[in-house]
């Protein structure tokens, strides 16, 4: 038995999980996303509670969260839940809890699910994105989750817009000093925010959604725009990685409209004849991060960059 913990900028979400892959426990709590020291304690309290009601006290613990743990300073950075910064989050949680944690980047753990026995197994090269509060990937080679020399592969969401139209530029200003990442416009606020400035509306990214299906025709057009940008941000991917797979998953992976629409749009912007990159819904949705973190402590043998348990 394992705890793996997914911890989002709105939830933290816990499970135990079995050696089989089978969910024996499953909490969520808010994340108190503006208080560092209150988010320490509520992943203690929410592993002892899952422990408590899956009798696996002293159970190994995983944590995906966002951002990553810096392999010269030891200390979490580019994290959009902005007070983990700069704090050594993986030997906080260890010691409220009194034992080992291993911590990795949240998309990282999803892409790394999807890719075992997920929506992608069996895929040789495998993207896995995160669209949720924030935007992020995770890159996944042979099984393996591709960490980079600074920790940042798969850095996706605070890369810039590719082939930006006029009223594209210079972007909204994003939390990491620049303007025009990936994750102002793709991230769930980012949805929100184009529809407001483009219909004056202010809607919930399933509210447009929704209003699109009822024919709403501004909502349509944001969802057009949002489709447009995703495939953009897509096709850089394919160009660099022709990865075999690529896997949705965050809040704004539930709207199916994405997976034949975004497809379709690839083809204009991929260099390349022909584009049959699948793009997947994950198999085991909102819970494939927290899967993946639980599965941390077989995936990883050996300590190394931002991914090393600090034991």
């Amino acid at each position: 038995m394992r705890i793996g913990v997914d911890l989002g900028g709105t939830k933290i979400e816990g499970i135990a999980l079995a050696n089989e892959g089978q969910i024996v426990a499953r909490q969520r709590v808010a994340t108190p996303a503006d208080d560092h020291e209150a988010i320490v304690q509520s992943v203690a309290a929410l592993v002892r509670s899952i422990e408590a009601e899956a009798g696996c006290l002293g159970a190994p613990v995983g944590i995906g969260t966002p951002g990553a743990l810096s392999p010269t300073t030891g200390l979490l950075r580019n994290s959009n839940t902005l007070c983990l910064n700069g704090h050594p989050l993986d030997r906080e949680i260890a010691r409220a809890l009194g034992r080992p944690v291993r911590m990795a980047n949240d998309s990282n753990c999803f892409a790394l699910s999807e890719a075992s026995d997920g929506a992608a197994a069996g895929a040789g090269v495998v993207f896995g994105v995160i669209l949720g509060t924030g935007t992020g990937a995770g890159v996944v080679v042979q099984g393996q989750g591709l960490v980079g020399r600074h920790g940042i592969a798969g850095e996706w969401g605070h890369m810039p817009l590719p082939w930006p139209t006029g009223d594209e530029r210079p972007g909204p200003p994003c939390y990491c000093g620049r303007t025009g990442c990936l994750e102002t416009f793709l991230s769930g606020p980012g949805l929100a925010r184009d529809h407001e400035r483009t219909s004056g509306a202010s809607c919930s990214p399933e509210a447009i959604v929704a209003g699109a299906a009822a024919g709403d025709p501004a909502c349509e057009r944001t969802l057009q725009r949002y489709e447009d940008r995703l495939a953009r941000g897509l096709a850089v991917i394919i160009d660099v990685l022709d990865p075999d797979a690529v896997v949705l998953g965050g809040g704004l992976s539930n709207v199916e409209r994405w997976y034949t629409r975004v497809p379709e749009r690839l083809s204009r912007w991929v260099f390349s004849d022909v584009v049959t990159t699948p793009i997947l819904r994950p198999r085991h949705g909102d819970s494939s991060g927290v899967r993946g973190a639980a599965w941390l402590w077989p995936q990883l043998t050996s300590e190394s960059g931002s991914r090393r348990a600090r034991e």
